[in-house]
Parts: structure tokens; C-alpha cells; sequence
């Protein structure tokens, strides 16, 4: 029997109303499945990063050097605001002297700064390994508290979600090195608390709760925020279009409580959201094309390449990254998706949640359909969307994130269902999920050995040529296609040190071009360091070359320039330097040369 979304809220708050003490045994009882769904998230969280937990400091994540080492620095920068009064929105640790707009680079300052003390005393890594491991765990507990206490009745729909919700083919993809992705244990109550605010009563209490929700959120993982902005603002059009009556008698309480909530959040975010726009550092836009990734229609049918069933092959030709599998549901899951919805159509809420999750995934698909990588000549007339400011800094593949959310609400509204079903649609029912969720099943997220930390860095040796401002010039320099040791280093040594480029977002040339860029605006010596790694080539140093690289090492404040050990054409390198700075040195395990005479 169809039900209003009214009706199913006040018939599932009746049934939560507690009628007996909590210690009874039948209240024990109703405990026991939620400490078990725990239990359940947790032991999965360490599972799928438990050879990274082998050793945190010595290993990377091998589908995403760069972003691992970008967040072992931006989850490092919370060590440096709590214990040494650093700025939260600002470091200068990387790209000096100019330094790198933390605000606008996922800096996730509402975790980094509270998990200081764990990062000052077990160091980065064990910290990012933790926050990967419970941002799945959590996200997935998050979800089943949501769905437990207020849309199912049924803890087995719950835990579905749940697990769903934290550990589908997305997540498990963004785990090897999106901190932020895998952190999405917010955005199930902060979704929960937009809806009530159609109660009565709730205007000034849901509205400061919400307001308070989206900062905190706003720290966590700004895109995240996004998705569940723009799904609830299909959703409640579509479902106001259903259920008219209901909506025009809400509307008063619901749009007053959003205005106490953009208030309270207006006014906490107002100067982190102008520094991230308007601070130092900011950029506008992506470093390529708004389509160069997009969704592939076979890829919502496809296994993922870190499922039990999944093969890297089969991935590759149908998403552009090992960390942007953002579908990936395969044959069964997407059929059952589609089945669950169809079990649920009758419902309003659910048709309306279906019909977002739906718009949000064809938002996904770019300007042009693509069955793999490969872009047809078959317009979808929604690329305008990734052309919009603020939507133009998401990734476009990403939004279908929004519609794997989605997807997890409605196999858990369906398996509640189930149980009322005909005796031979109830286990065609069961069969379906079991073939559609055992497939899905996630392999650990693979790992490498890193290279170790030469002596320079970790015993300190730095300190003895290195003053005030002054910077570390680590060769190769640290970059997009190239970051992945120096910013590593600079990430496990604490940040004590300031070092020249980075892998990081900001402009491209300020103030000239404020387009968006990985890393520093292009400089000489950077060129001719990429020419010789890449190619192996080493470029004659003349006079001019030789002080245009000094005029480069005056703007950096160098006081060292220091090759790493095992550098891709580390002999090319070398020679390069050599000819324009003289012999180096060894010490502590790199090949130094000492700049400060410069």
C-alpha cells in the first residue's frame, strides 16, 4: 500500500517510541544487531586497507602515489595548526615562498586538526591509514544509524545500506588515497535533518543543527557537500510535484528552518569560504577540460577492479583512474538497483529519491554519451552543468557518487519490503541481492614498498644548512607527475622544513591566469630538471642557463638543492646540476649541493 512520506515518518517515530526500559531483554536484543553491524563495518574497514596497516610509513598506495603523499601532507598540516600555531588555511611548508591555499585544496581541517595528537605522536601515516580505515567503517555505521532509526524497520535493510553506503565499488575506489571521499559519515544525518525540517517545532533547533552540519561538512569534503545539495534539490522539487498537498502545508517550517541554517552556516563559513575564493593561492576552474572524464554507460555494468569479480583490464577501458571507478555496480547490482526501484515506485519519497539519484547520473555522462573512454557523436545536453561556476570544479565523473548514495537508500527501502512479497518474488528477491552483492565483494587496496627516507631528512641533517625562511630544493622536484617522493618526505619529517614546488591545486601563472593547475606556475630550472628525468637528456649549461637556474634558486630561498636517492634518470640529473652548480656532496644518503654562498 502506497504511503506518503509523512505517513511512513510518524508510523516509524510511533514504532521507535520507547516502551520499555532500556536494560530489558528485549531492548538488549534490538542492541545486539547494531553492536554486531559495527563490529561488521570496522572489521571491513581494516580489511580492505589492511596491507597498508602493515606498515603505514614504509608502504604507498599503489593505484595513487601522488594523492597519498598530497594527504599525508594536508592531514599533516593539522599536526602543525594545533601544536605549532600554523595558520588553518594557509601553509607555507610546500611552493616556496608563495605557499599553498589549504581551504582550497581539501585540507579536511574538521579531521586533520582534532587527530593532531595522533599524528604528533604515531606520526602521518598511521593517521591517514586510521582515517581511511574508519572513514569507510564510519560512513557505513552513519548510514545504518539513519536508516535504522528512521526508514526501515528491519536491521538486516539496514546493515545493507550500511554497507552499501560505505563500502560500495566507489568507496573502495576512492580508498586508495581519498581521504575525503571515503569520509562521508556526515551527509547521512545532515540529509536526514533537511527532511525534518518539514516537522513542526524545528524551525530554530533543526535549523542551527543543520547550519552546524554543513560547516562541519564543509571542512570534511566541500564536493561531497555539493552532491547532497544538488540530489536533495531535485528531490524535493520532484517530490513536491507528487505530493503537493503535503509540501505546500510544510513549506512555511521547511523554508524558515533553511534560512536559520544558511544563517549559522553563512556566518561560520563567510571568511573560510572567501579566503578559499579570494585568499592567496586561489584559482578558478580545472587544470583540463570539464569532459575529459566522464562516466561510461558500460561501467554501471561492469565489475570494479578491486571487487572479488573484477579485473583491471576490463576497469581501465571504461574509467579513466583507479580512484574514479565512481559506478561500477556490475550486471546483477545494476539490475537489482533497477528492481528496487521498481518495488518502490508506488512511494512518492522513493520515486522522487530514484528520479535525483537518476539525474545526477546522467549529469555524470559529460556532453557526449561513452559506451567505453572513447566519446561518441550522442549529445546528452547537460554539459553546460560542468561550465557553471562552482560546478565547474568537479570532477564530472563524480557525480554519479551522489547516484551510488542513492542506489544504497533504495536496495535497503526494497529489502525492508521484501519480507511482504510473494513467497516466489521474495527469494527471487534474495537470489538477485546475493548475486548482485557477492560479486562486489572488495579485495584489499593494493600497496608498495616506498623508498626509504634518506638520513638528511630523517636524523635531522637538514637543520645545519637550513635558516628562517630559507627552502629545500629536493630533485626530482615535487609535482604532479613527479611529487610523489619529495612531497612524501616532506609530509613523514613533519613539515619542520619549507620546500620549492609541490603537488598541490593553485593557479596556473597569477595573477595573469587563475585557471586551476597541479602545482606552481612553471619555472626554467623545473623545465630543464623535467627535460633531463623524463628524457634522460642533459641540457649544456651556458652562462645564461646557469644564471637563470641562480635567479630561480634567489626565488625559491634555497638553501639546499638535494637529489633523492634512485631518481628516475638520476645520472641526467645529476649532471644537470652538476654543470650549473659544481660537484656535490654526500651527505646522510643524498647527493647536496650547498646554495646559501648564492
Amino acid at each position: 500500500m502506497d504511503q506518503t512520506l509523512d505517513e511512513q515518518v510518524e508510523e516509524r517515530e510511533d514504532r521507535e517510541i520507547p516502551t520499555q526500559p532500556t536494560d530489558t531483554p528485549v531492548a538488549r536484543r534490538r542492541l545486539l544487531p547494531d553492536v554486531l553491524a559495527l563490529v561488521s563495518y570496522v572489521a571491513m574497514g581494516y580489511y580492505v586497507m589492511a596491507r597498508l596497516w602493515a606498515d603505514p610509513a614504509g608502504l604507498m598506495l599503489r593505484n595513487n602515489r601522488d594523492d597519498h603523499g598530497l594527504f599525508l601532507f594536508l592531514i599533516g598540516h593539522g599536526e602543525r595548526v594545533v601544536f605549532h600555531g600554523a595558520s588553518p588555511f594557509f601553509s607555507d611548508r610546500l611552493n616556496a615562498p608563495g605557499g599553498v591555499n589549504m581551504m582550497a585544496n581539501t585540507s579536511m581541517l574538521a579531521v586533520s586538526i582534532p587527530m593532531a595528537p595522533i599524528t604528533h605522536y604515531f606520526g602521518v601515516a598511521v593517521t591517514v591509514v586510521l582515517l581511511l580505515s574508519l572513514g569507510l567503517a564510519g560512513t557505513a555505521a552513519a548510514w545504518y544509524w539513519v536508516l535504522s532509526r528512521h526508514f526501515v524497520s528491519s536491521r538486516t535493510a539496514a546493515w545493507i545500506g550500511g554497507l552499501w553506503g560505505g563500502f560500495a565499488p566507489a568507496w573502495i575506489s576512492h580508498a586508495s588515497g581519498h581521504v575525503n571521499f571515503v569520509s562521508g559519515y556526515v551527509i547521512p544525518f545532515l540529509v536526514w535533518q533537511v527532511l525534518r525540517l518539514r516537522e513542526p517545532g524545528r524551525v530554530w533547533r533543526g535549523g542551527v543543527i543543520l547550519g552546524l552540519l554543513v560547516t562541519l561538512q564543509t571542512f570534511i569534503n566541500e564536493e561531497a557537500l555539493l552532491f547532497a545539495a544538488l540530489t536533495l534539490g531535485l528531490f524535493i522539487p520532484l517530490y513536491a510535484v507528487m505530493r503537493p498537498r503535503i509540501v505546500r502545508e510544510a513549506a512555511p517550517r521547511f523554508l524558515a528552518g533553511g534560512a536559520v541554517a544558511a544563517g549559522v552556516a553563512g556566518v561560520l563559513l563567510a571568511y573560510p569560504l572567501y579566503y578559499q575564493f579570494r585568499g592567496p593561492g586561489n584559482y578558478h576552474g580545472q587544470p583540463f577540460p570539464p569532459d575529459r572524464f566522464t562516466t561510461t554507460l558500460l561501467s554501471m555494468i561492469a565489475y570494479p577492479r578491486q571487487a572479488v569479480a573484477g579485473t583491471t583490464g576490463i576497469a581501465k577501458m571504461l574509467s579513466g583512474s583507479a580512484t574514479e571507478d565512481n559506478t561500477f555496480w556490475g550486471p546483477a547490482g545494476f539490475v537489482m538497483i533497477v528492481v528496487s526501484a521498481a518495488m518502490l515506485w508506488r512511494s512518492a519519497a522513493a520515486r522522487a529519491a530514484a528520479l535525483a539519484g537518476l539525474g545526477l547520473l546522467l549529469v555524470s555522462f559529460g556532453s557526449h554519451l561513452r559506451f567505453t573512454k572513447t566519446e561518441t557523436s550522442i549529445p546528452t545536453g547537460l554539459g553546460w552543468v560542468s561550465h557553471v561556476p562552482i560546478l565547474n570544479l568537479v570532477t564530472v565523473p563524480r557525480y554519479a557518487l551522489a547516484s551510488t548514495v542513492v542506489a544504497g537508500v533504495l536496495l535497503a527501502l526494497a529489502v525492508d519490503r521484501a519480507p511482504a512479497l510473494p513467497r516466489g518474488r521474495r527469494n527471487a528477491y534474495w537470489i538477485g541481492l546475493v548475486l548482485a552483492l557477492a560479486p562486489l565483494f572488495p579485495k584489499p587496496v593494493p600497496t608498495l614498498t616506498a623508498p626509504t627516507i634518506p638520513a638528511f631528512f630523517a636524523q635531522g641533517l637538514w637543520r645545519g644548512y637550513v635558516q628562517g625562511d630559507q627552502s629545500v630544493v629536493m630533485v626530482p622536484m615535487p609535482e604532479v607527475e613527479s611529487g610523489r617522493e619529495g612531497e612524501r618526505v616532506e609530509a613523514l619529517t613533519r613539515q619542520e622544513f619549507r620546500v620549492a614546488r609541490g603537488y598541490f591545486m593553485g593557479p596556473q601563472d597569477p595573477p595573469r591566469k587563475t585557471r586551476g593547475a597541479w602545482g606552481a606556475p612553471r619555472r626554467y630550472t623545473n623545465a630543464l630538471l623535467t627535460i633531463a628525468r623524463v628524457k634522460g637528456v642533459v641540457t649544456p649549461i651556458t652562462p645564461r642557463r646557469r644564471n637563470l637556474i641562480i635567479a630561480d634558486l634567489h626565488y625559491w630561498r634555497a638553501a639546499v638543492v638535494v637529489l633523492l636517492p634512485d631518481a628516475e634518470n638520476g645520472p641526467a640529473l645529476q649532471a644537470l646540476l652538476t654543470g650549473a652548480l659544481g660537484p656535490p656532496r654526500l651527505v646522510g644518503g643524498v647527493e647536496l649541493w650547498d646554495v646559501r654562498s648564492l
